[in-house]
């Protein structure tokens, strides 16, 4: 693969993330649908002023213990030590304005993690899949999308995610494909928009989350452009860059 400023790479699992073509400068789209990435959405969106993704729950109480509010689930579940879970539903009304929260989930902050030493890392979901498209356009860099899947697994929301992402880029007029797993995504996409919500009835993640009786989630989780958020790693923390170049 001609690797470009207008390229899109997509990785269906972080087991998969070291043999990416891409390198250089590039933007990293992390995605964890069910729901870290919604999740981040939903706080930046009320308000809080910063996200620190950490890969470790002894990292998570650390903080904690310093005073920092925490959010951390392990398999779908709050741990017992945490403010929040891991529901987009979580982060709504006053309780996160002006706030930074320290975030740990099982797939999605282990898969930012990972991506950090690689590119600018930016967060995706169908929430806010438009604002993060005219974003990534602006950047003028070439893409990888990184899904976190469900411990080092394929999933279905995310790599349906990545094609929704790759038809917007393409739609916008710039990024091209070259790539099997980009292609694959874009037409898991075209089937799975037919009717969303169905398609993933299907998803081994909604079955989880429905025997957690957490898959309230799911109707939020799949509704697109809901928010203009551009969460983007800076340092230790995510902020919202959707005003910054």
């Amino acid at each position: 693969m001609d690797i470009t400023a207008s390229s899109i790479e997509v990785c269906f699992s972080p087991k998969l993330f070291k043999y990416i073509r891409t390198k250089g400068e590039c933007i990293i789209v992390v995605t964890d649908v069910l729901r870290a990435s919604t999740s981040i959405c939903s706080a930046l969106h009320h308000g809080a002023i910063q996200i620190r993704p950490v890969a470790t729950l002894q990292e998570a109480m650390n903080l904690k213990e310093k005073g920092m509010l925490v959010a951390a689930e392990r398999n779908g579940v709050k741990v017992d030590f945490a403010d929040f879970g891991n529901s987009p539903y979580d982060f709504e009304g006053k309780k996160v304005k002006g706030k930074t929260i320290v975030y740990t989930t099982t797939n999605g902050t282990r898969a930012i993690e990972m991506a950090r030493e690689h590119g600018t890392v930016a967060i995706g979901a169908f929430v806010n899949l438009q604002a993060l498209s005219r974003w990534i356009i602006r950047q003028g860099k070439p893409v990888v999308m990184l899904c976190a899947g469900w411990k080092n697994q394929f999933n279905l929301e995310d790599s349906v995610f990545c094609g929704a992402l790759t038809e917007s880029l393409i739609q916008l007029g710039t990024y091209t494909v070259e790539c099997d797993s980009a292609e694959a995504a874009l037409d898991l996409w075209r089937v799975a928009s037919q009717d969303i919500l169905n398609y993933f009835e299907k998803a081994s993640h909604r079955k989880r989350l429905s025997q957690l009786h957490a898959d309230d989630v799911l109707e939020y989780a799949f509704k697109m452009n809901l928010t203009s958020v551009v969460p983007v790693l800076s340092g230790e923390n995510i902020r919202d860059m959707s005003r910054i170049l």
